[in-house]
């Protein structure tokens, strides 16, 4: 069980670290490698998923996907256009070269499928609320 703990952590650790490149070049994703980091904190040190999730703008994003596998559909569809724009430079870098375009590709399809297949985030209290005076 101890070892397990530590494996989540150098886990969540690295998936941080990659993520935290990703603040600062612009090529690099951040939000995947801080769903990976936070996923393996929580099993591991809870306190430091916590600190991912009082991050303004992403956090709670990271916490909802995290803890219901769901995402909004502003997240989705900055997700996919993510993915169209590499699909585009994938085609673009390996015009010639069809089997690295293929596989990268291929990757791309079997992650906007994943995006597309998650359920929107459920409201919370206030939205319902604000929903059901807004039908009135």
């Amino acid at each position: 069980m101890y070892a397990s703990m530590w494996a989540w952590r150098i886990l969540g650790m690295f998936a941080f670290a990659l993520g935290a490149i990703g603040v600062v070049l612009p090529v690099m994703p951040t939000t995947i490698f801080w769903i990976v980091a936070a996923y393996a904190f929580v099993r591991s040190d809870p306190r430091w998923a916590e600190w991912i999730y009082a991050r303004p703008g992403i956090g709670i994003h990271i916490q909802t996907f995290v803890e219901t596998g769901r995402i909004g559909m502003r997240s989705k569809a900055a997700a996919l256009a993510g993915m169209a724009l590499a699909a585009a430079g994938t085609v673009f870098l390996f015009w010639n070269h069809p089997w690295p375009m293929a596989g990268s590709l291929g990757f791309l399809a079997i992650g906007s499928a994943f995006v597309i297949s998650r359920k929107a985030p459920l409201a919370t209290g206030s939205e319902q609320l604000q929903d059901i005076q807004t039908e009135k």
